[in-house]
This record gives C-alpha cells, sequence and structure tokens, in this order.
C-alpha cells in the first residue's frame, strides 16, 4: 500500500502518542520515579517524530530530586515509538547513568543544566569488546550518559552538561570519577551546541565507534575533552571536531586507532597537550586552529600544585604510553597557530609502529618554552616522509653549550629538552624544510637544527637565528644527502 508523505508523519505520531499513553498506564517499575503522570503531554516533529518533555515524565528539574528514572523512562518511551526528540526544558536536573537509544535525540534548550549526582551507586559502567585494554577496568569508566551498540544519537541545544567534579577516591588515580559521557560500538553520532563543564574524568569518551561530529562544543574543566580509542582489530572511523572550544585540565583531544579524521578550527587551551595522538592513525587533518596556553583551567592530576602550563600543541607519540601496533601516516596540519606551549610539534613512533607521510603546510608558534620541533624514529624502521612548509617558530632559548652535548634519550610520554633549540631529527628517510623560519627570544648556546640518521635532509629557504660563538647552527650525524636550496 502506498502512503502520502503526510499520511506517514500522521501515521507516525499516532504510533508515538499511542506508545506514549500505553506506557504512561502501565504500572510503575521498581526504580522508577513515582511521579510520572498518567498522560505525558506529546509534540511531533516536522519529520513525523514525537517529543518528549522530561518533565511530563517526572523530572523535577529543582537541582535536589534525582530525576534518573523519569529521565530514563522518556528515553525508552520515545525509543519504543520509533524515535524522536527528548526535551530538557529551563531546570537544573540532577540524575546518575543516562542510558541512551538509537534513532533519539537529546535536546537541552537554553537554561537545562543536567548535573551528574555525587552519589557514585548511581552510575553504570559500559562493557567494552574483550579485545580492548578497556575492558579491564571495569568501573573507572562508568558515565552520565551512556551509550552502548547504537545508531543515529544526538545531543543538542545550548545547554550545559556538568560532570559535577564528582570525587572517586576508588577511582583512577585514587580521584576520577564517572566520565560525563561514553559511547562504545556506536555509529552516526552528533554533538552540538552544548557546553560540557568539570567534567569528572573525560568530557566525551567512545571506543570503537564510527560516524561521529562534535560541532560548536564548549569543554570547560575536568580532564581529557574528547578521547576516543579503537584497537588494532577495530579502528574508530570518521570523526570531525570543528568550531568547538577546550579549555581543559588534562589533553583536549586525545586516543589511539583513528582512520580519517578532522580537526578543524578549534580553540584548544589546556594544562596539559593540545592534541596527543598515543597510538596509529591514517588520514587526520589538522586545520585552522588556535592552540593557547597556559591553561586557564588547572591540571586536575596536579592537585594542589594546580599547574596551568600547556605542555606540547600537537604531540604524535604512538606507543608512548603502552605498546601499539600499526601505522602512523596520510597526517596533514595546516595553518594553525600556538602560543606559550613546551613544544609545537613532537612525533615520535616506538617498537610495532611506523610513520609514513607527515606534512605541515603552515605553521606559526611563539613562546615555545621547552622543546624543539622533533621528528624521531625509536622503531626498527625510519620515519618515511615528513614536510615542514611555512612554519614560523620563536623558542624561549636559554640552553647552554652542556645541553647542547648530552646524548639523547628514548622519549617518555613529554616533550623533554634536546640538544638542538629548533629542530631535532633521529632516524628518518627524507626531510623537507621549505620557508622554515626558527627563532630566539633569548640566547641559545645549541644548534638550531640538529639532524641524526637522515638519509635525505632538503633546506629549502630555511633561516634560523645564527647566535654568535656556536661553531654550527646545522649539526649532522650520518647524514646521507643534504640538499640546499637557499
Amino acid at each position: 500500500m502506498h502512503f502520502t508523505r503526510t499520511t506517514r508523519h500522521l501515521l507516525g505520531s499516532v504510533r508515538f502518542l499511542a506508545v506514549v499513553l500505553l506506557s504512561a498506564r502501565s504500572p510503575v517499575r521498581a526504580g522508577d520515579s513515582p511521579l510520572v503522570p498518567a498522560a505525558p503531554v506529546v509534540a511531533t516533529t516536522a519529520s513525523g517524530g514525537g517529543t518528549c518533555d522530561v518533565r511530563d515524565f517526572g523530572a523535577r528539574g529543582d537541582g535536589l530530586t534525582l530525576d534518573t528514572a523519569a529521565i530514563n523512562r522518556a528515553i525508552e518511551v520515545c525509543a519504543a515509538a520509533g524515535g524522536g526528540q527528548v526535551r530538557f526544558p529551563p531546570g537544573r536536573y540532577l540524575s546518575g547513568t543516562i542510558q541512551l537509544r538509537s534513532h533519539v535525540a537529546l535536546h537541552l534548550e537554553t537554561g537545562a543544566r543536567l548535573v551528574g549526582t555525587t552519589n557514585l551507586a548511581e552510575y553504570r559502567q559500559p562493557t567494552p569488546p574483550a579485545f580492548m585494554p578497556e575492558a579491564r577496568w571495569g568501573k573507572w569508566h562508568r558515565a552520565l550518559l551512556l551509550g552502548e551498540n547504537l545508531e543515529d544519537v544526538a545531543i543538542t541545544g545550548s545547554g550545559v552538561i556538568d560532570g559535577n567534579r564528582v570525587f572517586d577516591p576508588t577511582g583512577e588515580e585514587r580521584m576520577r570519577g564517572p566520565h560525563t559521557m561514553v559511547l562504545v560500538n556506536c555509529r552516526q553520532v552528533v554533538l552540538r551546541d552544548l557546553s560540557l563543564v568539570d567534567s569528572a574524568n573525560y568530557a566525551v569518551f567512545f571506543q570503537v565507534c564510527d560516524d561521529v561530529e562534535i560541532r560548536n562544543v564548549k569543554f570547560v574543566g575536568g580532564w581529557d575533552g574528547v578521547h576516543w580509542r579503537g584497537a588494532p582489530e577495530r579502528w574508530c572511523h570518521n570523526v570531525k571536531i570543528i568550531n568547538c572550544q577546550f579549555y581543559t585540565g588534562d589533553d583536549a583531544i586525545a586516543g589511539r586507532y583513528w582512520d580519517h579524521t578532522l580537526i578543524s578550527g578549534c580553540v584548544i587551551n589546556s594544562s596539559c597537550n593540545g592534541i596527543r595522538l598515543i597510538g596509529p592513525a591514517r588520514r587526520l587533518v589538522v586545520d585552522d586552529c588556535l592552540f593557547d596556553g597556559p591553561g586557564e583551567q588547572p591540571h586536575r592530576t596536579s592537585r594542589e600544585a594546580r599547574r596551568t602550563n600547556m605542555l606540547s600543541g600537537i604531540i604524535l607519540q604512538p606507543g608512548a604510553w603502552d605498546a601499539t601496533q600499526g601505522p602512523l601516516d596520510d597526517v596533514l596540519i595546516s595553518d594553525v597557530t600556538m602560543r606559550n606551549v613546551a613544544s609545537p610539534l613532537t612525533l615520535w613512533i616506538k617498537p610495532g609502529n611506523t610513520a609514513g607521510r607527515i606534512t605541515v603546510n603552515g605553521l606559526r608558534a611563539t613562546g615555545v618554552y621547552r622543546s624543539a620541533l622533533s621528528v624521531e624514529s625509536w622503531a626498527e624502521n625510519p620515519v618515511t616522509n615528513v614536510i615542514l612548509r611555512g612554519v614560523s617558530a620563536e623558542f624561549a632559548g636559554g640552553g647552554d653549550a652542556a645541553l647542547a652535548g648530552q646524548a639523547v634519550k628514548g622519549p617518555g610520554v613529554d616533550a623533554r629538552p634536546l640538544p638542538a633549540w629548533g629542530l631535532y631529527a633521529r632516524n628518518v628517510e627524507q626531510l623537507t624544510l621549505e620557508d622554515v623560519r626558527l627563532s630566539l627570544a633569548e640566547t641559545d648556546l645549541r644548534p638550531a637544527v640538529v639532524a641524526d640518521r637522515v638519509e635525505r635532509l632538503v633546506l629549502d629557504n630555511l633561516r634560523p637565528t645564527v647566535v654568535p660563538g656556536v661553531p654550527d647552527w646545522l649539526v649532522t650525524t650520518n647524514v646521507g644527502e643534504v640538499v640546499r636550496r637557499e
């Protein structure tokens, strides 16, 4: 039988209303709010999906009453009707874990604030796939908003999701509480126009998920802003983070096993790293972003010290935290600006990882206070091809000749001082420096550039500050070919 579009919408609305009325007439189950009314008001969206108001399901929004059951009831009814929108009008909604559902969007209106309860017993945790290391950590991945094995999920609106800095003395680092949002094996996820504040752990943490878009979202406080992880047998695909603002107490953006990632138009302020990649990635683009230190929010793990200095703007370090297997390849960093960071770009790989083509096309950095740009392989294979084009970086300087002569040790987890103040390269097939300017705020007695085991080094309009008394601004060891195009 053929129905017109209007008829299909009408039938969808009737079906949604029927589900809601049946749900309202059913007895309240154990744990449900006794405040669920007999007949919730239902609106219809233009697409035919229904709209539920959480207050019609018993949510008080007074900041005192626990609204978990009422909110989850609204989501369940909406999902049972085939999907739609669950609306949070202005109010302060105290809640434990909210279970997300496929084809259901949560919409927080201006003045709506979803707040995590301090009662840890009200939180639930997901079940990651057994091949994920996170499967071992159980309650460390409890969440205020939780989704597993879902598709077509959205959280939108100009409201606020507040992690409430929930403290857990038995959590990670004996202090971290629930993540604000956790997703496992989900696809087609949208977060838009929200503010996420004071997360008790990561603001957004997802594993083995695809087709995720985070747009015009503001992150304030907490630990990591957006952190996502795949695995060697199951990467995360198609993630976009666009026009977001990060003011985080730990890494703003982090994770591993990324395929086809775009980070664009973001303001990134952190008391840790801006972007930290701890495992393989393919087809990664970082474009038109500002990395601005020091952090406005203190580094949470530093506790009473309340450290705020920003670490690396971008640090790509497969295998730095634990052993990983796979490539880092097809990376483009373009038109980025950095201020007051420990290092602008730090790239290294460890055994089990490879690095292919990495291109920087437009990077401006000032106030770099700890470490040179670096490209390093500590793995079996060299980094294949790195191009630094249109780079201007000003370093604090102050290094002495003794630091220039120190042996370079393998990296830890953060950028460290190196024997060059501007650029250090180790075990690279081809390194091209094109229109690169390296300058100093104060005198530094180290060479500007040190290249060790580079098969082909191309210098095309490289302009470093020349310091009187430093014998050579360029020091090479075991370099096969140097091509100069100045």
